[in-house]
């Protein structure tokens, strides 16, 4: 039976079919003021930033470096867009990893363990984290250094500060932001990062930075932006105070018996390895588990995917970033950077996801066929998506906008 229409307003609230003139003219006018109260005015901005002092001069911040540091400050009203999303929650987890973890970033990774070796190894002398996690966190987080994002934190905080959900948490990230630039660590200009305030080569958020962050150069100045070394010896001690065990793995691969009951899995639900023998679960290779420790059993993508037997040490690194997948990347990246190969079992999809040198060669097709999608850089963003929708439509595709092997072969196929 084909459903009955009902009258929609131009803020996309749907209206009942009952409504008389009078009812609708009322609901419009609800609707249309529900929405000018949620648009953002510009113009709050400034009376906000003045608001925000007090706060700032409580947290330590000089009244003379609260006014010149935030004499300029405009909002930027775009990072508001960002508050609901994560792809760490929205991307199918291999898609996920097969960006963050693929041939390209294991090869930069080892590169860099050889570069920095000594730096590392006294690393891993003074805070027990090995060089491998480490520089897998690196990796992940900014590509070696190499994209630390180009948001101006003050700038992204402060409107943070000003709008949307969450303000009293942003309120304090942009005070400690504006505590580490007065103190000298790093300066304005060069305190640039996330939409959400993560900044420098492992992405320290402004408060973390002034819990964790180290002066392991030895300058006097703790910069995770222009020393690798204070951003490494950083990362390692966060992790140490996360509750990092040197004597352990973080995890490794199991394999489930067929029938096996999912109900008890869960990283949170550790127990012990004895428990999980006695369920049939082996590691990998198939032989027996071994150990007295407890573990939970992760299944990122259900019971017919990649399992997992993770420790304490996959929980330190959720510390860092609170998804599994996340933690994760990192761990899996962690085993390659030792020489392990990829996981031994398949996700559980026929559209498997795309390395970043094959999402440059998706940019690549999609430019040959016209479209203006910006720098071949495989970074799949707007203007990338909605040119793929495009010729998922040409080609009688689902038209979602994702980017997987499929899709490069078509194109490939249809040059």
């Amino acid at each position: 039976m084909k459903k009955p229409s009902f009258p929609t307003s131009r803020t996309g609230i749907t209206l009942p079919a009952a409504a008389t003139c009078r009812g609708l003219a009322l609901a419009l006018f609800l609707a249309s003021a529900a929405h000018a109260a949620d648009t953002p005015d510009p113009a709050r901005f400034a009376p906000c930033v003045a608001e925000l002092k007090s706060g700032a001069l409580a947290r330590g911040v000089s009244g003379a470096g609260y006014e010149r540091l935030t004499a300029s400050l405009q909002p930027d009203l775009k990072v508001l867009d960002f508050l609901d999303y994560q792809p760490e929650f929205r991307t199918p987890i291999w898609d996920y990893l097969s960006g963050l973890v693929d041939e390209e970033r294991v090869a930069d990774g080892q590169a860099m363990l050889k570069q920095w070796g000594d730096t590392l190894k006294a690393v891993a002398a003074r805070y027990k984290v090995d060089p491998a996690t480490v520089v897998a966190v690196w990796g992940v987080e900014s590509n070696f250094g190499r994209n630390f994002g180009s948001r101006p934190l003050l700038t992204s905080l402060s409107t943070l500060s000003c709008y949307g959900r969450r303000q009293a948490y942003f309120r304090g990230e942009f005070y400690d932001a504006l505590k580490i630039v007065d103190a000298g660590d790093v300066k304005a200009e060069q305190l640039v990062g996330s939409w959400a305030g993560a900044f420098g080569h492992t992405q320290f958020m402004p408060s973390t930075f002034l819990r964790l962050a180290v002066d392991f150069d030895g300058d006097g100045r703790r910069d995770l932006v222009g020393s690798v070394p204070d951003a490494l010896a950083s990362t390692a001690n966060f992790l140490k105070k996360a509750g990092w065990r040197e004597d352990e793995v973080w995890g490794y691969e199991v394999r489930l018996p067929a029938g096996f009951d999912a109900s008890g899995a869960g990283r949170r639900n550790k127990q012990a390895l004895s428990a999980w023998a006695a369920r049939g679960v082996k590691r990998i290779d198939g032989s027996p588990l071994a150990g007295d420790g407890s573990a939970g059993l992760l299944l990122p993508a259900g019971p017919k995917g990649p399992a997992f037997l993770v420790f304490r040490n996959f929980d330190a690194i959720y510390g860092y970033n609170a998804a599994e997948s996340y933690a994760l990347a990192i761990a899996h990246l962690s085993d390659r950077l030792r020489g392990a190969g990829p996981f031994a079992t398949p996700w559980p999809t026929d559209d498997a996801g795309l390395s970043r040198v094959e999402r440059r060669e998706v940019q690549t097709l999609l430019a040959a066929r016209g479209h203006a999608i910006g720098a071949i850089d495989g970074m799949l963003g707007d203007a990338s998506r909605a040119a793929i929708r495009v010729e998922q439509q040409r080609l009688g595709h689902n038209v979602d906008g994702r980017a997987g092997q499929k899709l490069l072969k078509a194109l490939k196929e249809s040059r």
